[in-house]
């Protein structure tokens, strides 16, 4: 008869398409059933924080549900800061693990749910009779509330007989969130009103906007406003004009575009949470600015906000179209008379910086007139994440994610390529990592290789230090050595897990990249160019930091 870990399969077989971990003793039997389902395929890991991570890029890149393992004790708590990252980025994700026997806890293991739940994540336990049902129960959480769950299988329990396996439904997804309250719709009037009235309008949109697929009704709005746009980092490319886009907000904008958008009168922000780094740390606005958000959270996100709609961002979107329309209202034309091309110039740098490693800005620049077009970047944590959101345009928002930034964590960046490489087969994954990041993760180097094969690059931003740390407290006089690294060849670990590595110390010696991308696919390795960078630049948004810390 069919297993509790055949049934927990079965289950979670219906709703994934790719699993993601590393085998141990507690989830031994559940990757037995899974290799052996025909619609599920598992992708091996070599850390357990990387077999989560590499699910929640998958994930970001392609959408649905993603999935992981690992085994109890030691195999879970390695998934931590992996979970708590898609717990903060609101990642719906299921992460199966083995846990003690009903029996008791052994020496070696752990409180797993009061572990998960130290990081904003359920746990579900399944049983002898009630596996599949508390496999969809699990999925549907995950789903409803866009959050990661646990699925805890007991050591005893796991290869227990179930009896035959039942009909398995379909869960749950949540609807569209419309403003139907009478007080909503008041909101929604007011905001229009001021739309209909200012003379500087801005629409921001955000990686909610992106989900909600509201790209055609932010455009729609904002050619009746006549506004120009901006996003998030994580929402860019959901305006469908460009040519009236000011970019990213924040430390990642130029800085003339950031003027701009503090001579707004009127801002409507559309999915976004106005976090402090979208803010400028409350810059963004200026005081007077009239701001209104369209959020499915509970309430708006920044105090700054003085008009609050809870609603999904395609349906109000629509709704403030038709009551311009209503009011009779015209275009405010200001996008017609601002030179946004001029406004989004990033500083370009030169090839070398005083010290004479390569200056990021200019590697950076030159970096993006060589990568593929169809590039899809996938960004860990640290200091150089500036230059890959500055310089390297993407399409839409599932094109650029930024693994570990949600939960300030460095060290997911190689196990995130494996993730947008199974769900974007169509596209080149670049990846863009420190020095300290990559040494953290780079157990799963192999994994991009092995995984993301030709489709794959990665950048090595090699400033022999945790740039963030010497750029805050380096600036503020502490000790520097516990923030520097010896130099680390990373293109020679590329080439000992059958990747192909280049040093790059001049952008001469970027045509390494040229060469790699006039080849085919599945004619060349896996590329990581390592970037021996100046540390003394630093990037915008850390000026930012400085300020707001010093």
């Amino acid at each position: 008869m069919p297993s509790v870990s055949a049934h927990v399969a079965s289950a979670l077989s219906r709703h994934v398409s790719h699993v993601f971990g590393v085998m141990g003793n507690g989830n031994a039997h559940l990757l037995d059933a899974l290799e052996r389902s025909p619609d599920v395929t598992f992708t091996a890991l070599r850390h357990e924080a990387g077999g989560v991570a590499a699910a929640d890029a998958h994930h970001r890149a392609g959408g649905g549900l993603a999935a992981a393992t690992a085994t109890y004790g030691a195999g879970f708590t390695n998934t931590l800061t992996a979970l708590a990252e898609a717990a903060q980025a609101r990642t719906p994700l299921v992460l199966v693990v083995g846990d003690a026997p009903t029996s008791g806890p052994r020496p070696w293991d752990v409180d797993q749910i009061t572990l998960a739940s130290a990081v904003g994540v359920r746990t579900y336990t399944v049983g002898r009779t009630d596996a599949v049902a508390t496999t969809v129960i699990a999925i549907e959480h995950a789903l409803a509330f866009s959050s990661p769950v646990v699925l805890a299988i007991p050591y005893d329990v796991t290869k227990a007989d179930a009896g035959a396996l039942p009909e398995i439904t379909r869960p749950r997804r949540a609807d569209a969130v419309a403003p139907a309250s009478p007080f909503a719709a008041g909101t929604l009037h007011c905001i229009a009103r001021a739309l209909a009235g200012a003379e500087r309008p801005l629409l921001l949109a955000g990686r909610g906007a992106w989900l909600a697929g509201a790209g055609a009704e932010l455009g729609a709005l904002a050619d009746a406003t006549g506004a120009l746009t901006a996003t998030t980092a994580l929402g860019r490319g959901v305006f469908p004009r460009p040519e009236y886009d000011l970019g990213v907000t924040g430390g990642f904008g130029a800085e003339a575009a950031m003027e701009a958008i503090r001579e707004a009168d009127v801002v409507v922000v559309f999915g976004a949470s106005l976090n402090q780094f979208t803010m400028r740390f409350g810059a963004l606005f200026a005081p007077g600015t009239t701001v209104a958000q369209i959020d499915v959270a509970a309430t708006a996100t920044h105090p700054h906000v003085g008009h609050y709609v809870r609603a999904d961002a395609a349906i109000a979107a629509r709704a403030l179209v038709d009551e311009l329309a209503a009011l009779g209202a015209g275009s405010s034309r200001w996008r017609e008379t601002v030179d946004v091309a001029a406004l989004r110039a990033y500083d370009l740098g030169d090839e070398f910086a005083p010290d004479g490693r390569l200056d990021p800005r200019a590697a950076a620049r030159r970096i993006a007139a060589l990568l593929p077009e169809d590039r899809v970047v996938v960004s860990d944590g640290g200091h150089f994440i500036g230059w890959a959101n500055m310089y390297w345009p993407v399409a839409s928002p599932d094109r650029m994610m930024m693994v570990g930034t949600a939960y300030q964590s460095i060290g997911l960046g190689f196990p995130s390529v494996p993730g947008a490489a199974t769900a974007r087969p169509d596209a080149t994954i670049v990846l863009t990592t420190g020095d300290g990041g990559g040494l953290m993760a780079v157990a799963d180097l192999e994994s991009a290789v092995r995984v993301a094969g030709g489709r794959g690059l990665a950048v090595v931003w090699n400033d022999r230090a945790y740039g963030a740390e010497v750029h805050l407290y380096g600036a503020q006089g502490l000790a520097p050595a516990p923030m520097l690294i010896p130099e680390v060849d990373f293109a020679s670990l590329a080439r000992a897990v059958g990747g192909e590595g280049v040093v790059v110390r001049t952008l001469d010696d970027l045509e390494a990249l040229a060469d790699w991308r006039g080849r085919p696919a599945d004619d060349r390795p896996f590329l990581l160019l390592d970037l021996r960078v100046s540390g003394a630049i630093r990037a915008p948004y850390q000026e930012e930091i400085l300020r707001v810390n010093s």
